[in-house]
Parts: C-alpha cells; structure tokens; sequence
C-alpha cells in the first residue's frame, strides 16, 4: 500500500515516457523531463542558491527551483546515471532524431555531442556484456549503437524494426546484461512495444500500444491484462516491503495501478488530474527512503512511500473488508444466476419432456485445420472447423489469439436458420508464427434456450499458411539457403509435422510449398550427408525457417551460405541511392549556409540604409531578403525531404543486414553483423554481399 507524501505543481508541461531523476551533484536527486519548444528542465529544491549559467543552461523565469536546457531540437529520449570516472554526479543524456548529447549539469559542460544517423527513440544506460565501461545506449532507426563517456562508439548491431523502447537485465541468466527490446515471443511483437521495465532477475514488465500490460520471464508470460487507455509508464518498486517489486503503471487517463508481480492482481491504485508522463523513484525528500515518483503532462508531481505498519493495518483491514464485500455480492450474482438456469431447465423437461437444455454425456468439441487456397469468393486462409459428433448444434463460438483478430477475439454466431453441428472460420495469420487458439463454444439441443459452454485450446502452426499442394507452373525459387547439420532426418520430419500444417504426416525431409501470402514456392530438402537447402525468394521466410529449425535441434552456432539475387540486387541499387542522397544533402547544406551569409549580409546593408535615412535602398534590400529567405525556407523543404528519404534508405540497409544475421545462428550470426557494419564503414559494397552470401569478407 502506498501513501501520497508530496505533491508538487511544475510551471512546465512534460513529455510522455521522457522522465527520469539524477543526482547531477552527486548528493541531491533532480526531477529532469522533456518540455516543449526542445528544452530539458532540470527540478532541483535542495539548493536555492542562484546556480551559474552557461551557453545551454538557464534559469527558469516561472520557477525558481528550475533550469532550462537548451537543446534547440525536439527531445525523443533522456535518461541520467553514471556514465565516466571523471564526472562529479550522474550524466544527462539527451537524444533527438540527429544527435546525441551527453552533459554534466553540475559543471554546466558539454561531455559529447555525437551525430546519430539512425535517430535516438530510446535511450538506456548501464552495463553490457562483457564490456567494462557503462554504455549509453540508444535506439533508432533499426539499429543499436552504444557510447563511452568520451563519445566513441563500443556497440552496434541492428533490430528488425524501429526501436521503441529499451531495458537492460540478465535476460540469459549468465551474470551479464543483455539489450532487451525484441526479447518477446514474436506474437507480442506484431504491436508496438512503447514500454519495459526490468523487474528481478531475468523477469520484466512490458507495455504495448494497444493498452496490454504485463509480465514476463525470459519467454514465458507471466500474465497481461489489456485495457482501453494506454500505458505511458512502467516501473519496477517495492510497495509492500515484501523483498519483491510489484509493477507500477502509469496511464494516458491519469490513473496509477500497481500489481502484483506474479498475478497481475492490483494492489494499489491512484489517480493524477491528466495523463501521467513518467513513473520514476527516488530520495527525493532526502530522509533515506525512496519514494515512487509519478509526474503527469500538465506538470503534476506526486510522491508515495509505502504505509508505515500501523497504517498499513487499518488501510489494509478497511481494503479487506470491501473486496470481501464484493467477492461475496459477485459469488451470490452467480448463484443466482445457476439456480435460476436449473430451475428453467427442470421446468421445460417436466413440461415438455424434450431434453431442453441437456445434451448427450459423449458431447465433446472437436477442431481441425486445414489449409486453404484462395477462390474467387474468398482469400486463401486457413480454416478452423469446430464439431460435434452428434446431433447437437453449436449456437456461437468465440474465439480469443493474439495478433490474428482485430481486438484479439472473434465471435461467430450463426443465424437460427443455419444452426449445425459444425462451424467454419476463416483464418489468416499475419505472420508466421505460432498462435494458441482458445475457443469457447455454445453447445446444446436443437430446441435449446440454455447452452452447455465447451472450452478448448488449439495451437496454430507457425508456417500454416504453405500450402503442400503446389502448382506446377509456378516458377523455381533463385533464393537458396545452404547448412549442413549433424542429425538424423527423421527429427527434421519431425520438425516439419510440428510446423507446418500437413494433411498427412510426411515421411521425408524433401517437401515444397506454395506460400498463400504470395511469396512463390518454399522447398526444403536434405542430402545424405547433412546438408539441407531451403529454396525461396523471401529472405524473411528463410530466416525464420532457419531460426525455428536451430531452436528445434538446439544448435548453439550455426553457419549458412545464401544468395537471394532479387533481393541483393535492390539492395544494392538503396546503397547507390543512399550515395545519392548523402552528396544532395551536402549540397544543400552548403547552399544553405551561402544563403545564410547573404541574409546576414543583406541585413546589415537594410539597417545601414534606415539608419541614414536612405529608405529607398532600405526598401530594395529588404524585398531582397523576403526572397532569399523564401528561397532559404524551399531549400529547407527540399533539404527535408531528402533527409527522409535517406534515412527511409538507411533502415532498408540496417533490415538487410539484420536478415543477413538472422539466415546465421549464435557466433556466426554476430560475426556477420559485425563484418557487414566494417564493409559499409569503408564502403567497400562488394565484401559487404560476400559477407551476407558467404558470412565472410574472403572471396
């Protein structure tokens, strides 16, 4: 149980998800968010004195305990902790799309000021691997890089994705952090994560963008609760004193919750007068305790501790006694409610002797799936037919899987007319992975008014939507992945059945699809000595196929020879392209720049002439700079756009790169990313397609 202790009311408004407390001095932790017209505020009440002041710091003119940062671009993240040896306090780290910067609040001083190609969405520092020195480590446009406190740069790899949201924890439990950002089963990644918070160990909380919150460890789930408001905060603290952190959310109506850790049951909630813009902790009052901090937009500052004993008892016994209250109410509703069902079921089997609302004791629910092609009525999907076998007929069926429905469940509900023993539902997978079905039927009698409710779970196969049934003239793959590995192919067959949904087991490993999303033929074989080749032209599927077949077989390394011709092709044109771009953006800069000197120029010349009173050239200089800044304000536009197109080519290089690893398995996987990230430092493009064909620059 919490128990507010402060509340504080900021003259400046703060940006959703960019708060954070440092302790700049090394003594006194400081409120430090993300405000409006690119400025970081910096909340400081234990010192009063006037601090000093330097090119970006300034003193706020509505509150006297505030600092203003200029950063004179729009804030995208910020985060504070120890980064150097040589700093007195914590480092504040500040991105945006282009830059970050790394500043010493306390000495008023610039660290580092380091151009990000690929953007600052997030923003994380501790910590990683094997790595000595704490990193600043952000993410941007499909990549990952990390800085030292002097600004050079020790981390690179690339994501799958923009990143959103970083957290480092011991995700493998070997004693070292590891980046989490894409650590979740691949069906929580088909919604944005815009939130995680390291709880303990190698468990942690998430936020998706579609108002799910939860929990998980490692890649087991722990529980999610989804709700209409979105999360804009998370953060791991002890309310309870129990030795064990709960998880506190912060939401876009104000609201704060916090739940359990191991059930997702809330155990304490509150509620801010607008939405909260961060959730942090920390020794705010400087009386040896940390107190949970949670701001909201509008400014709002409200601190918690958690109740002292005495407290705790009455709030706890008077919290008791009202979830009891509705515990009881709910359990008599429910009673009601049966009593009320066997009553009108005694009833019409006394009037009418028709069974109303009771069914054979061998009814049970039984589910198939089969694949699908598309028709002209209808596209290609897989369909999830539900049964009975007997005479009874199944009134609704409502059925709950992530990322396949919009809203995560779907109803089907024949009309009275068309009411069987059977239902059909169409099914279309997104993507490839696997789904657990959980279907609820409604069971009973022709003549029924009261129904039976079936419950069931069927698993998706994570390849269900390749179809064995292949045209012969759709055209061969040029794509082909190549490995050799160390097993029998009875346990690829074994794969294949457990993946893929086959209308008869397959006794071979040599088998071809037809991919239903229009991805052309996928054909698997295995020579006598090991080797398997998956033939296709999507770069994606084979690294997937890749990836799903080394979890199976529980290979730890795994080198791969690929050539995808079509793919490496526009590849290489987005590199050529990207050259393009940088030499435009160069010239549009100097052109800028020129532009830039003659306004200056042409505005001393304007003032010149007012000041001896020669209005006409006043005049004529003045018309002058309307047209070079028009002209300056098309250059910006045109500046812009290219800019967004670069950095559109960027993230295409950074996917490539990020597939190339994902076609490899444990060290060789790392070893290519590596590799390619050098051959395009250098911009050597031809050891960069030997490195992505072969896993290595060597020709």
């Amino acid at each position: 149980m919490l128990v507010p202790i402060f509340t504080l009311k900021l003259s400046h408004k703060i940006n959703a998800r960019m708060v954070t407390i440092g302790k700049f001095d090394g003594v006194h932790p400081c409120l430090t968010a993300a405000t409006q017209a690119g400025k970081v505020f910096i909340h400081n009440p234990h010192t009063r004195a006037q601090r000093p002041v330097a090119h970006r710091l300034s003193q706020s003119s509505q509150d006297s305990d505030i600092s203003l940062l200029n950063i004179n671009q729009a804030v995208t993240c910020l985060t504070a902790g120890t980064l150097g040896p040589n700093t007195t306090g914590d480092t504040l780290l500040v991105g945006s799309q282009t830059n970050l910067l790394a500043y010493d609040v306390h000495d008023n001083a610039d660290i580092f000021y380091r151009e990000v190609t690929d953007g600052a969405n997030a923003i994380v520092l501790g910590k990683l691997g094997d790595i000595s020195t704490p990193l600043a480590i952000i993410g941007g446009n499909c990549a990952l890089q990390g800085f030292d406190y002097e600004g050079n740069d020790h981390f690179w790899t690339v994501t799958g994705d923009n990143v959103r949201s970083l957290v480092l924890c011991d995700f493998t439990g070997d004693g070292k952090n590891e980046v989490n950002l894409d650590c979740f089963p691949s069906v929580v990644l088909m919604q944005t994560v815009t939130s995680l918070c390291h709880m303990h160990g190698s468990r942690f909380g998430y936020a998706l963008a579609n108002g799910t919150v939860g929990v998980y460890d490692r890649t087991a789930r722990y529980w999610r609760i989804k709700s209409k408001n979105h999360a804009m905060s998370i953060h791991a603290f002890d309310l309870n004193a129990d030795g064990v952190v709960e998880l506190i959310t912060g939401w876009s109506n104000g609201k704060i919750d916090a739940r359990s850790d191991r059930t997702g049951e809330v155990i304490f909630k509150d509620n801010l007068s607008s939405s909260v813009a961060g959730v942090v902790e920390g020794d705010y009052r400087l009386d040896g305790q940390k107190q949970l901090i949670c701001t909201s937009t509008e400014g709002e500052v409200r601190g918690y501790l958690p109740a002292s004993k005495d407290l705790k008892g009455n709030l706890m016994d008077s919290s008791a006694e009202q979830d009891l209250i509705r515990e009881l109410s709910q359990r008599r509703q429910n009673l009601l409610l049966e009593l009320r069902n066997y009553e009108e079921n005694a009833k019409g089997v006394s009037e009418t002797n028709s069974g109303m609302g009771v069914i054979p004791a061998n009814t049970q629910l039984q589910t198939a799936l089969s694949v699908r092609p598309a028709t002209e009525a209808q596209k290609a999907h897989v369909e999830l037919s539900i049964s009975t076998p007997n005479e009874t007929i199944i009134r609704a069926v409502l059925i709950f899987a992530e990322g396949i429905f919009e809203g995560e469940s779907h109803v089907v509900h024949p009309s009275t007319q068309n009411l069987s023993g059977c239902v059909r539902v169409p099914i279309i997978p997104p993507k490839d992975i696997p789904v657990d079905l959980h279907i609820k039927a409604f069971v009973g009698g022709k003549t029924s008014t009261q129904f039976h409710v079936f419950e069931i779970t069927r698993q998706l196969p994570r390849f269900s939507m390749y179809d064995i049934k292949v045209d012969p003239s759709a055209a061969a793959p040029t794509g082909k992945v190549t490995f050799t590995i160390n097993d029998r192919p009875q346990r690829v067959v074994m794969w294949l059945n457990q993946n893929f949904l086959l209308p008869e087991g397959v006794d071979s490993p040599d088998v071809t699809f037809d991919s239903l999303r229009g991805g052309g033929l996928l054909s698997i074989s295995m020579a006598s000595n090991g080797q398997i080749t998956l033939r296709t032209d999507d770069i994606d599927l084979a690294g997937d196929l890749v990836q799903s077949l080394a979890t199976f077989l529980a290979i730890e390394d795994l080198s791969v020879e690929a050539d995808f011709p079509g793919y490496f092709e526009e590849l290489r044109m987005t590199l050529t392209e990207v050259d393009e771009f940088h030499s435009v953006h160069q010239r549009l800069t100097a052109a800028m720049a020129d532009h830039s000197n003659y306004i200056r120029n042409m505005l001393v010349q304007a003032e010149d002439a007012r000041l001896m009173g020669d209005m006409t050239t006043m005049k004529k200089r003045y018309r002058e700079l309307y047209d070079l800044n028009r002209d300056l304000i098309n250059e910006y536009k045109i500046r812009s756009n290219n800019h967004n197109a670069l950095l559109a080519c960027l993230k295409s290089v950074n996917q490539a790169i990020q597939r190339a690893g994902r076609l490899r398995v444990g060290k060789p996987k790392n070893q290519v990313i590596s590799a390619c990230r050098d051959a395009i430092k250098s911009n050597n493009i031809n050891a960069l397609f030997r490195i992505m064909r072969a896993g290595t620059a060597s020709s």
